[in-house]
């Protein structure tokens, strides 16, 4: 009589893969001394939907430091973002 073999299952291993489109990318807004800060507290409330006081708030930030994180999220959320400060004459990068 013939025995069986055992057959040796292999572990399943899971691979976490860091991809470029990772949640916490921010979308920065950095400081001029162009524009106003009406039309920036405006520029935040239309493309990044922030409320007056966050709008002020970050508007504030990007004066007295140079910059400010104004939205965190994926690249394909950001990058139409920050095409739209652009298109107003505002500068932002993705960080």
């Amino acid at each position: 009589m013939k025995t069986k073999k055992k057959i040796q299952q292999k572990p399943v291993v899971e691979e976490v893969v860091e991809t470029k489109d990772k949640k916490n990318n921010f979308l920065v807004l950095h400081n001029d001394e162009v524009h106003t800060f009406d039309y920036v507290i405006q520029a935040l409330m239309d493309i990044c939907e922030h409320d007056l006081e966050q709008a002020e708030q970050c508007t504030y930030i990007v004066h007295y430091k140079g910059k400010c994180d104004v939205k965190k999220g994926s690249l394909s959320l950001l990058k139409p973002l920050r095409h739209k400060f652009i298109e107003i004459g505002l500068h932002a990068t993705i960080d």
